[in-house]
């Protein structure tokens, strides 16, 4: 969100015409405005991005990938708050020099911009510590899979318990095929017999 406020703001008035050009309102500092307009727009895009990959954290199967989400999630969120600085910094020093543009038309939109990339440091230095601290948990519950996860797959130690040392005595059980009749006499004298229903 703040992002948009960032972009929308230097975007909407943060230039004015003077000499048949446009020259933007930051001290006419053209290169202030770009800088401010790219911070917010590649900021929002990847706000997205990564709000996407929430949604499909729970779904990659793979821990690599996981960790790979993560490590990314992370070093964009500490590069793009180091971003945010720099444009804070930069747009602050170009309107504190510049001229108040006529009638004041666009100054509350520049100070707004200003005001947003201050907030938005704080906002993707957050996002970096979460990362961290979502980094650190490793080998925890959020980079195992959800095959591992699932209580169908877990094998309790119980399984085996019910063995009984009594039975260690006979070497060998009956053999299955003992009861299996082996005479051909003894096959005639079974008749068949009608179920009742």
């Amino acid at each position: 969100l703040f992002s948009v406020v960032v972009f929308g703001c230097i975007s909407s008035e943060g230039y004015r015409e003077e000499d048949g050009k446009e020259v933007c309102l930051f001290n006419k500092d053209n290169m202030a405005c770009k800088y401010g307009n790219t911070v917010g727009v590649f900021g929002f895009i990847a706000s997205i991005a990564f709000i996407v990959g929430e949604y499909l954290f729970e779904r990659m199967s793979s821990v690599k990938s996981r960790k790979r989400f993560v490590m990314a999630d992370m070093g964009f969120s500490a590069f793009w708050a180091f971003m945010y600085f720099v444009a804070f910094i930069y747009l602050w020093s170009q309107w504190s020099s510049a001229e108040m543009p006529p009638g004041g038309i666009g100054a509350g939109n520049m100070q707004a911009a200003i005001v947003f990339s201050l907030f938005s440091i704080f906002t993707w230095a957050l996002c970096a510590f979460l990362a961290y601290k979502r980094f650190l948990i490793g080998a925890g519950d959020e980079f195992t899979s959800a095959f591992e996860n699932d209580p169908a797959n877990v094998v309790h130690q119980q399984a085996y318990t019910s063995y009984s040392m009594d039975n260690d005595n006979d070497q060998y059980s009956a053999s299955p095929f003992s009861g299996q009749q082996t005479g051909g006499m003894e096959q005639q004298n079974m008749e068949y017999q009608q179920p009742t229903y």
